[in-house]
């Protein structure tokens, strides 16, 4: 059996450190794919993305309670937190990347990858080498250089094994400030609700919780709580049909599901900033999109660091960054074979500060709703 690579609090905060910046990795894939979707069209695919993208934002809280309760800081504001995309996340037997790609088939296929269960055949194979290409790898062990997890599963099985050692031997391990814990009245998604943490049990029910709903320590369709995998909502899209109880992972059997791949806006894939002609109006709309992006990080650092009334701010922001998205997507982007314009996620380093210099409520750069 492999030895444990988490032996002391440090870390475990280093472990869920990474955690926040994996569950947020996923979030700008998922509304690039949404904002795509040409107005008045695919109505199950915007939906079905739109929860997952809202139940990543649980996860996020998730991982900020127990970094919390274990005398960590929340900042989704850190030089770095945010990809540069493509970026790796583990998949098992085979790499991929995650690309920002319009609605299609092969974006699924990717959000697949992402969400799909893994659990690795022995103990010995959690952790692989890191590949070789430079690119960066999310779900890689911070205190095991150049080692990352077979999948999602496995890297949060690594952290709840990490806790239950760590706790064993530290019987002040949960000694944090009670106060930043986010509770369940500051959030709501309809797909699980906020764990305040406090102990070795409310941190593993939290950690399972998020392997569960979308990555899969257990390989079941639904959850605990009766709500469909992350997995699962995604091959629907794939499949064309919805999913019962009882139907068999690779056979849904209820309503049938469309889905129009051609009425979405075809943007450039993982478009940069260095895409945009020089001193552009569109250039412009992508920077102000990247600030927007990073004042709305801020605002999460915020909620997580004593102030968790703004979660419910945070989460409104997400949706009404969509005035930037259209004014992206539903522009031609000069010079890339008639491919639309999307946002880069390339985040200015003013908001690469730290918690202390996220902005207060109201400060925050607001999207314009259309």
């Amino acid at each position: 059996m492999t030895a444990s690579t988490i032996n002391n609090r440090d870390d475990l905060i280093s472990y869920l450190h990474v955690a926040l910046a994996l569950e947020h990795a996923t979030i700008p894939p998922y509304l690039t794919a949404y904002y795509s979707i040409q107005p008045t069209t695919n109505s199950d695919a915007a939906h079905i993305i739109r929860v997952v993208a809202v139940e990543e934002m649980l996860h996020l809280t998730l991982v900020a309670n127990v970094l919390n309760a274990i005398g960590g800081k929340p900042d989704l504001t850190r030089p770095g937190f945010v990809p540069s995309y493509p970026a790796y996340l583990p998949d098992g037997e085979n790499d991929f990347t995650v690309d920002l790609r319009p609605l299609s088939p092969e974006a699924v296929e990717t959000f697949c990858k992402i969400e799909r269960p893994g659990q690795a055949p022995s103990a010995d194979a959690r952790l692989l080498r890191t590949p070789d290409s430079g690119g960066r790898v999310l779900a890689f062990s911070p205190t095991a250089e150049g080692m990352r997890f077979y999948s999602i599963g496995e890297f949060y099985a690594e952290i709840i094994e990490g806790l239950e050692k760590v706790a064993a031997d530290d019987p002040k391990l949960f000694s944090g400030d009670p106060a930043l814990q986010v509770g369940p009245e500051y959030f709501y998604s309809g797909g699980g609700a906020v764990i305040v943490v406090s102990d070795l049990d409310s941190a593993g029910r939290a950690l399972r919780f998020i392997a569960a709903q979308g990555e899969g320590l257990d390989s079941g369709i639904y959850d605990a709580d009766g709500e469909l995998a992350h997995y699962y909502r995604f091959r629907q899209l794939q499949l064309g049909r919805y999913y019962q109880v009882g139907d068999d992972p690779d056979a849904p059997s209820g309503p049938p599901l469309r889905v129009a791949w051609d009425d979405v806006y075809k943007v450039k894939v993982s478009a940069r900033l260095a895409d945009y002609p020089a001193g552009s109006e569109l250039a412009g709309v992508a920077r102000d999109f990247n600030a927007d992006y990073g004042a709305f990080l801020a605002l999460l650092t915020k909620a997580f660091n004593g102030q968790p009334g703004l979660l419910q701010d945070a989460v409104c922001d997400m949706f009404r960054l969509r005035d930037g998205f259209n004014r992206l997507v539903r522009n031609p982007l000069p010079g890339s074979d008639g491919l639309h314009a999307a946002p880069t996620f390339e985040i200015p380093a003013a908001f690469g500060a730290g918690p202390e210099a996220a902005p207060a409520a109201g400060e925050s750069a607001q999207g314009v709703t259309r």
